[in-house]
């Protein structure tokens, strides 16, 4: 039997963004907070995150179009394919609806109790919990893997 070097390529590229996502948002991120001052660790975190979603759009991206090209999935009723499908919608809604509206709320100035500091507190942590749902879906992608056999 013959290797799949897609497949190998493509657990490869999973396995990089899940180790850069777990990496930034539960090793470096924690890290930056505990020893910089929160708004220095914000914007270093901000800048991480930005990165770490790009890699993300470009991974998900390749890795979706592997399993709708993949003649052994079966397209849309497979869990795989469902799961880079929402990791891809989660990506874009972080960073291009969410991330933009904590940025202009910074830039206004927070100041503790204000309606904008409670508004980018909601955001942040709605930013969070999806976050932490891609993180969980792409370790069980790495689990299961992304190819499946006849």
């Amino acid at each position: 039997m013959k290797p799949s070097y897609l497949g190998t390529g493509e657990n490869i590229l999973l396995t990089a963004w899940a180790g850069g996502m777990w990496m930034a948002g539960f090793v470096v991120a924690p890290l930056l907070f505990q020893n910089m001052l929160p708004s220095v660790a914000g914007n270093i975190a901000g800048q991480l995150f930005s990165i770490i979603s790009y890699l993300g759009l470009f991974c998900c991206s390749f890795l979706l179009l592997g399993q709708l090209v993949n003649p052994c999935a079966k397209r849309f009723n497979n869990f795989r394919v469902w799961s880079l499908i929402a990791m891809l919608v989660i990506i874009v809604i972080g960073e291009f609806v969410i991330r933009p509206m904590m940025v202009d709320l910074k830039q206004g100035g927070l100041v503790a109790g204000s309606q904008d500091a409670i508004d980018f507190g909601r955001l942040h942590g709605v930013s969070s919990m999806l976050y932490m749902i891609n993180s969980v879906l792409c370790l069980v992608l790495v689990a299961f893997g992304l190819r499946q056999t006849r």
